[in-house]
């Protein structure tokens, strides 16, 4: 597909991402790294979903919990942080022909934890810890596929936040994995500000973000979410079983 013809998936592609993000407050890169990741190498997929990402993140992380959230999570944004800038990644050429597989198996296993929705236990004396391990491994799984889900969003709501503190906590965590991973590309000798799809991947990822804002109230959430979780299943097969290039 010429770059041309690309332009309306991407628009297409984009919107979808910023709607799942105005529904729920989460989900713009994994949607459009798990539909980009069809389209084009992972690598250009992570560089062109990054500012998007980022600019949709930033008015997340406004909130009234900064300081709290800090003292309860900063081992997490560590680990994550670290592992992202030095686990091998879609920079890496021998495993950048395994990343649609690697990121297929990641939306597979995120779209089953959905559908399950297990009980989760309340973290009390390994919190530390278990916050860091969290962090590094969402950051190997960030580095080599550029989606940060896994096991970071389970790790988050382990904490029993309220609601708001929930999604600031998401917001600041997301923006701590999207400016590591620009940080990698960037120094990887992949671009992440000079794509020429960026005006476009932005404007349509606000246009999905208002939109999805207007239509929050009207949808059932957990009929939602059980639907997204669903996608996400369907394509992480798609993404599995597509032959590496």
């Amino acid at each position: 597909m010429d770059a041309l013809a690309l332009l309306p998936a991407l628009a297409a592609v984009f919107f979808a991402a910023g709607l799942v993000k105005g529904i729920s407050g989460m989900g713009l890169p994994t949607v459009a790294m798990s539909l980009l990741g069809l389209l084009m190498p992972p690598a250009a997929a992570a560089a062109l979903t990054t500012l998007p990402a980022l600019a949709t993140n930033v008015a997340q992380c406004l909130g009234p919990h900064t300081r709290v959230l800090l003292r309860l999570l900063w081992p997490a944004w560590l680990g994550l942080a670290l592992a992202t800038l030095l686990a091998p990644g879609l920079d890496d050429a021998v495993l950048s022909r395994a990343a649609p597989r690697l990121l297929g198996a990641v939306l597979l296993a995120y779209g089953a934890w959905g559908l399950w929705r297990p009980q989760l236990p309340t973290l009390q004396r390994w919190q530390r810890t278990l916050g860091a391990l969290a962090g590094v491994v969402t950051g190997c799984i960030t580095a080599a596929t550029g989606v940060f889900v896994l096991p970071l969003v389970p790790y988050l709501q382990m904490q029993r936040l309220e609601r708001v503190a929930l999604v600031q906590a998401l917001g600041l965590s997301f923006t701590v994995a999207t400016l590591a991973l620009a940080w990698r590309l960037q120094a990887g000798g992949i671009s992440v500000a000079a794509q020429a799809a960026t005006p476009l991947a932005l404007a349509a990822a606000f246009g999905g973000l208002g939109a999805g804002r207007l239509v929050r109230e009207r949808l059932s959430g957990p009929a939602f979410q059980r639907a997204l979780s669903l996608v996400f299943v369907g394509l992480g097969l798609a993404n599995f079983l597509r032959q590496a290039t």
